[in-house]
């Protein structure tokens, strides 16, 4: 006879009440009203929020009623549903904030993007623990993928580029399950690849990468100083001169002989070929990178990006969000300046303030103590998630838990990063803490199916 056994983790919890409550008073204080203070009235952000937060409560604990074999039995439909939604959304959603991503219902605005990233974490879960699934299999792996991407793909036609972003950070989940290293790698060159190529000509970036490609491969054939000064030199030489000559075209002919030399007398036939046609795809993506910047991106994602990158210094016109964010965090001292006290905030100084920015407000009342608290309180969350997926029987639950451990941290690492200049301002929340009721919703549903899911890891016990 068996009998069912749960186990609530309640630590985890404890975390997100005390992270919602504190998002609560920081948009209460973000969004200050004395005319109509009460933090419960509906016709302000933080009533909003209060109904929002009301309703997610009733949602988690509908979610702990529910069996399990709901969210196991359902993943596909749930996810086949959200992708439904974001369809639906490109033909009868609003547009807010220059992407067409939302559903207006009265008060209260509703974006699928949000209820789709559980969706799509549900459905990958699904996936890669069904039995006999590998994703050293290729045509495995495509199915992954495409379980990944597809919701990416409709996202970036309602053009939300940021929340489309965030999927990125499920490739964790499959690096974990057995996804190559090569494609985190690939992915780190081409963030490298990226700003390089917005901050130097392509024929000096594809330039470096063959220098660079030279040596590793003098150090393939085993490291001797005479080897590589033989051919280090010339090619280094060759490289400034044309550069000196202001010859872009002649840097990249010469660069070109002198790889073709080096690899045929250094190389054999088939890393020539790898080698050659890695440099090609390179070449490839750098040029694609300065098209699609000139002519896909809006004007002030181009100047968001300059700003961070150092391309364009203007903190009176482009560049004055992220200034202000800076000197209103700055303006915080070790201990803040106190509740409702924040004069950059009042001020209305810093864009977005109880969304995009609301790490600002936290910053300037509650000082360096309030933000190493609240970012404590997040780093636990982000430990106690992969406790939870690493003592997990179920590989449905332990690839789920990376999923949301995954997907906050991203959240949570470009928001806060948003705001000291760190990254690009792309407009996502920062979890549980910012504005908006879809977000909370998706994010509750996020945690509270992996309370449920972890809950029954010693369901039956003989």
């Amino acid at each position: 006879m068996s009998t069912k056994k749960t186990s609530i983790d309640w630590l985890l919890i404890i975390n997100y009440l005390l992270l919602v409550g504190i998002g609560w008073l920081a948009i209460y204080t973000a969004d200050y009203n004395p005319d109509n203070a009460s933090m419960f009235s509906i016709d302000q952000r933080y009533g909003r929020q209060f109904l929002a937060i009301a309703v997610c409560l009733v949602l988690a604990l509908i979610i702990q009623i529910l069996d399990t074999r709901f969210y196991t039995g359902f993943a596909y439909f749930i996810y086949a549903f959200s992708l439904f939604l974001l369809v639906l959304v490109l033909f009868l959603g609003s547009e807010i904030s220059g992407s067409r991503s939302w559903f207006k219902l009265g008060f209260f605005n509703f974006q699928p993007s949000e209820i789709a990233k559980f969706a799509t974490c549900l459905a990958l879960a699904k996936y890669l623990s069904t039995l006999n699934i590998s994703l050293k299999d290729t045509q495995q792996q495509i199915t992954a993928w495409a379980i990944l991407l597809a919701p990416v793909l409709l996202i970036l036609l309602q053009g939300d580029a940021g929340s489309a972003v965030v999927y990125a950070s499920l490739v964790l989940v499959m690096y974990r399950e057995g996804l190559s290293g090569g494609y985190l790698l690939l992915g780190v060159l081409a963030i490298v690849l990226f700003i390089l190529s917005l901050l130097q000509p392509f024929e000096v970036v594809v330039g470096a990468l063959s220098i660079l490609l030279f040596i590793g491969l003098v150090y393939q054939r085993g490291f001797k100083i005479s080897l590589l000064l033989r051919y280090l030199i010339p090619v280094t030489l060759l490289f400034a001169g044309a550069y000196y000559l202001e010859s872009q075209t002649m840097l990249l002919l010469l660069l070109i002989g002198v790889a073709l030399f080096i690899l045929v007398s250094l190389a054999t036939k088939r890393f020539v070929y790898i080698l050659v046609t890695f440099l090609f795809c390179c070449s490839i993506y750098v040029k694609g990178v300065d098209y699609a910047f000139n002519n896909f991106l809006k004007p002030h994602q181009q100047n968001r990006i300059g700003v961070i990158l150092g391309t364009i210094e203007d903190n009176r016109g482009v560049g004055y969000n992220l200034n202000q964010s800076k000197i209103a965090i700055g303006s915080g001292g070790l201990w803040g300046k106190g509740f409702l006290q924040g004069t950059q905030n009042k001020g209305k100084f810093v864009p977005e303030l109880s969304t995009d920015f609301i790490f600002c407000t936290i910053g300037e009342e509650f000082g360096f103590m309030g933000s190493v608290i609240l970012i404590g309180l997040f780093i636990f969350l982000l430990l106690r998630l992969i406790a939870i997926a690493e003592r997990q029987k179920s590989k449905l639950t332990r690839v789920y838990a990376y999923g949301v451990a995954s997907i906050i941290f991203f959240h949570f690492l470009v928001n806060i990063g948003m705001t000291l200049g760190l990254v690009p301002v792309i407009g996502i929340p920062l979890p549980f803490i910012s504005y908006g009721g879809s977000s909370l919703i998706g994010f509750t549903l996020l945690l509270f199916v992996l309370v449920k899911l972890d809950s029954e890891r010693l369901m039956y016990l003989r």
